[in-house]
């Protein structure tokens, strides 16, 4: 079983943010930042790395592993940082299998968020 966060806005499809370790932060470091939209924290996690490759020496290493585990760790915290500085906010804790379970439990929850994933012009959705 699996911890998601909930976040939500107005107009805008739920977000779900897993917690706990990503090896995706990990191994892709800014770039997996960058692809779920935590352009701050990407970007200097970005030109930290540049910095630590004109680092000389046996140290290195050491720092770019201790950075890539950091990452590791807090990622998905940056995410949602990233997330509450665009206007979202946090609706619910959700605990479920995958994503979709998670929100599937969110929607039965909260059937007020089904407005926002009905696309304008079906029926149902916003005009």
């Amino acid at each position: 079983m699996r911890i998601w966060t909930a976040y939500t806005r107005a107009r805008s499809a739920p977000v779900l943010v897993r917690e706990g370790f990503s090896w995706g932060a990990l191994v892709f470091g800014p770039f997996w930042l960058l692809a779920h939209r935590a352009w701050i924290p990407g970007v200097l996690v970005l030109c930290a790395e540049i910095a630590l490759a004109f680092t000389p020496g046996p140290s290195r290493l050491v720092l770019s592993l201790a950075l890539a585990w950091l990452l590791g760790l807090c990622g998905r915290d940056l995410v949602r940082w990233s997330l509450e500085r665009r206007g979202f906010l946090l609706a619910h804790v959700v605990a479920a299998r995958d994503e979709d379970t998670a929100l599937a439990r969110l929607l039965a929850r909260r059937p007020d968020l089904t407005a926002s994933l009905v696309p304008a012009g079906l029926p149902g959705g916003r005009p």
